[in-house]
């Protein structure tokens, strides 16, 4: 999706960031970006109105729903170990305290 216009972010970029800008989650240099954008580029500025509606339905639908406490506790221990896992990490507890082990380093780069 793009206006035609250069801009100082990529579309796909600022998309991918209009739910974080919703949520406000997301730094303040991040949120002057976006607004720049969306200032600028009426398609992003749609897909964005679409996405703003739809955050405001989900909140009137479901905004008073809450996962019961032992559920929350559950996905989050799983979600935990899934993570721990991806990035190869073993966390053992015993009686003589914690035991972190990496089993692998991996480091990204952009650019």
């Amino acid at each position: 999706m793009s206006s035609g216009n250069p801009h100082e972010a990529h579309c796909q970029d600022v998309l991918a960031a209009v739910w974080l800008f919703l949520d406000h989650e997301c730094d303040q240099a991040c949120r002057e970006l976006v607004r720049r954008h969306l200032d600028e580029c009426n398609p992003c500025l749609a897909a964005y109105g679409i996405e703003e509606k739809l955050k405001q339905l989900l909140a009137r639908k479901c905004g008073g729903d809450r996962a019961p406490n032992g559920l929350r506790a559950r996905l989050r221990e799983q979600i935990r170990a899934a993570v721990l896992e991806q990035a190869e990490v073993t966390v053992e507890y015993g009686p003589a305290g914690t035991t972190v082990e990496i089993r692998r380093t991996r480091i990204e780069r952009r650019g």
